[in-house]
Formats: structure tokens, sequence, C-alpha cells
């Protein structure tokens, strides 16, 4: 029977993240086209970070003490009223003269798209964490490794499929059409999706009552600690205390600040200010869409490969590898962007063949990674330290976007490249030397 619920999860999660997907290229791309920097992606990804970083732990801990449907639910549709607001925003700015780029940053539409762009990101991140760190547990069941492995990976397969797909339509739609045409097209998606993804999340209630309100009983004992820790108070700063806290005390935190460290790279991969970057160089549209697919193809092969290593060299040793093997390669790509050829199309193609290749090894270590604090932390509390990881995630992500603020030029892409490089490997570096020296906890918890 859990079996067909994790099924009909799947199923919703392929609608919703097939529009979140295509809407993560369609914004980066539109606003490339009206503005000559890095500057305005880069203010709206800072400031929907700056909004996970600071709300996350709020509404991880509101999820853990509120009913999973009804929470899910109305997150999801806020979010896609946020896509829908930053898509008409953009629209608007194509419609109207083009402002120079000292006003640019202070038109009001500008204003509403950083406002709903934040809005979009937190509810998104919340949705994900929820499905990944508490659904997935509940339906495939903590005691069953084997089955909960399978869910991990074909939801980060989906993920990563929803990831090729939009990347490679949105690209192939912005070659041909303007624009505007596009982004009417993303809207549509949006909203033919959303009572797709919500009446498939009904159908798992009607059909399988109460299965999602399994672990608040069981749990209750767990939960009313984190309850009563934040009843003394009740305030917005006890609140997001108690979130670092939990995140602080985690037994396999190690392997958490890792997975931090890897959101410090910011241009190395496939993202907002990547597409930018690629767009204002002039790169073809289908070509970054290509990018963007294979990233997340290699995403795919991970969760095959992941599963390879991890019985052949055990899930620790496997995390190692995949963090060293994105490291070594992204050193190369490096040193081919410091070597000025990528004017020409060969160099860009091997730079940009690198860093796909690369995504091998993250998206090996991401897997791994979520099932070894799947493991270790409990449902109760599933919610709030995955939301307060995701905020330090944010944060990470908000520091390197600051230093793009600061050198928003093209010219300066060099200098993020070395911080991205620096950040994967000293994950790398962080994640070895906690697998040389566990503690007796942690030698407890997995197998060393």
């Amino acid at each position: 029977m859990k079996d067909s619920y994790v099924a009909a999860l799947y199923v919703s999660c392929l609608a919703g993240n097939l529009v979140e997907q295509l809407w993560n290229f369609v914004w980066p791309s539109s606003i490339a086209l009206l503005h000559p920097s890095l500057l305005p992606v880069a203010i709206i990804c800072f400031f929907a970070k700056l909004t996970i970083i600071i709300g996350g732990p709020l509404l991880g801990r509101l999820m853990d003490n509120s009913p999973r449907l009804p929470a899910y639910v109305s997150l999801n549709v806020v979010q896609a009223a946020a896509q829908l607001l930053s898509a008409t925003m953009i629209i608007r700015a194509n419609a109207i003269s083009p402002a120079s780029s000292s006003s640019f940053l202070v038109q009001p539409w500008f204003v509403v798209l950083v406002i709903a762009g934040a809005i979009e990101r937190l509810c998104g991140v919340a949705t994900g964490v929820a499905i990944e760190r508490d659904w997935v547990v509940l339906l495939a069941g903590i005691n069953r490794p084997i089955a909960l492995a399978q869910a991990n990976a074909v939801l980060n397969r989906i993920d990563l499929l929803c990831e090729i797909a939009g990347a490679s339509i949105f690209g192939i739609l912005l070659s041909k059409y303007d624009p505007v045409t596009c982004l009417k097209f993303a809207a549509h998606l949006m909203i033919w999706s959303l009572p797709v993804m919500v009446g498939l999340i009904w159908l798992i209630n009607n059909n399988f009552p109460g299965v999602l309100d399994h672990s608040k009983s069981s749990q209750r004992c767990c939960k009313e600690s984190i309850e009563g820790a934040v009843a003394d108070t009740g305030t917005m700063a006890d609140t997001i205390k108690l979130g670092w806290k939990e995140y602080m005390q985690q037994p396999v935190l190690p392997a958490s600040l890792a997975y931090v460290l890897l959101y410090f790279n910011v241009v190395l991969a496939p993202g907002s200010l990547m597409t930018a970057f690629l767009t204002q160089r002039g790169v073809n549209p289908s070509i970054i869409g290509g990018f963007s697919g294979l990233c997340a193809f290699m995403g795919v092969a991970a969760t095959f490969l992941s599963t390879a290593l991890i019985r052949q060299l055990g899930i620790l040793k496997a995390g190692a590898a995949g963090l060293i093997f994105q490291a070594s390669l992204l050193s190369v790509a490096l040193a081919v962007y410091l070597s000025r050829s990528l004017s020409q199309q060969s160099p860009l193609l091997f730079f940009l063949g690198l860093i796909v290749l690369s995504r091998l090894g993250h998206m090996s270590y991401d897997v791994i990674g979520a099932q070894i604090l799947q493991t270790v932390i409990p449902p109760s509390k599933a919610n709030l330290i995955g939301i307060t990881e995701v905020s330090l995630a944010s944060l990470a992500e908000s520091l390197m976007l600051g230093v793009a603020i600061i050198a928003n030029d093209v010219s300066h892409f060099g200098v993020l490249a070395m911080l991205s490089l620096l950040s994967v490997v000293g994950a790398a570096w962080m994640f070895c030397r906690w697998l040389l020296n566990p503690t007796d906890e942690q030698r407890s918890l997995l197998s060393f």
C-alpha cells in the first residue's frame, strides 16, 4: 500500500516541478535581455535568499505544527500566484520603453518582481522540504532503507527530468519567439498545473485517509518538546533561535555543512547567474537550454551512480568520492576560463562540458547527503531542521550574490568563479576530515 502512496506523490511532484524548473529558467533569461549586467538577477536572487534565511525557520516550525495537507496546498497556491505576478511584471517591463541602467532598479515593476520572487522561492523551498524530508519518509517508511533510497532517487530524477524539459522547452521557444510570447506560455502552464497537482494530493488523502497524519500522534512527545521550547516566549527571534539550535545539535552536522558549502558555488553551476552570463555573451538560447538540460541529465545519471557507489564504497565514502570528483572537474573548468579563450566556440563548449560532468559528483552527494540526514533526524523535526539547513544554504548563496552585486560586470565573472571553486574544495575537505575523525555517536548511527 505504501508503494501506491509514493507513486501518487511522484505524479504530483512531476506536475509541480515541471512548472518550477521552467520558471527558474524563464525569469533570469528574460531579465538578462532587458539589462546589460548581472546586477538585476543578482539583486532578485539576493533578496530571495534573504527571505529564506529569515522566514525559513519560522515557516518550518509552522509546518511542523500544522496539518500536512492544508499547509502544502496553501503553499502551492501562494507560489503559483507569485509566479504569475512575476511573469506579469516582466511582460509589463517589455511593454514600456526601456529604462536607463541607473533607473532600472527603481522601477515599480522591478520592486514588485523582487518581492514576488522572494515569496515564490520561500514557498518553493518549504514545499520541497516537506516532500523530501517529511512526506517521502512517512510514505516510504523510515524502517525500509532500500525503499527510502529508491524513493529519494525517483524524486531526484523527477526534479532533474523536469529541469531538462523546462530548460529545453524554454530555450527552444526563446530562440524562435519573443520573450513576451514565451512568458505567456509559462503563465498558462502555471495556471493549468496547479489544479492537477493539488487534485493528486487530495486523491492520496481521500483514497488512503489518515496516512498523512500517521506520524503526528506517534511523534507527539518529541513534537511537544519543540512546542514547549518555543511556548515560553513565542517570539519570532526565539523561533529562529530554536531552528538554529536544533540544526547545530544534529549528530551529522559536518555532512550538512559540506552540503551548505556547495551553495557558495553560484556561477560554476547551472543557475540564474550562469544563464545571465551566457545570455550577455551572446550564446544561442538553445545552447544555454541544452547546457541546463545536460546538467540535469547528469543529475539523473547520478541517482543511479550513487546507488552503485554506496554498494561498492559505503554511503560515507561514496559521498566523499562525489565531492572530490566535482572539485577536480571544476578546477579544470576554471583553468579553461582563465585562459581567456571563451570567445571561441570550442573552448566555451569544453568549459560548459566540464561543468556538466561536475554535476555528476554534485548530485551524487546531494542524494547521499539527503539520506544521511533522513536516517538520523526524527520526522517531528524534519521540517524545522530541513528548512533551517536550506536557510543556511541560502545565507551562503546570498553572500556570494552580494559579491555579484558589487562585481556585477561580466568581466568580473572570473572572481566569482574562483570563489565558487574554493567553496566546493572546502566542502570536500570538510566531509573527508569528518570521515577520518568521527565521534562515538556518529559511529553508532552510521557505519564508518
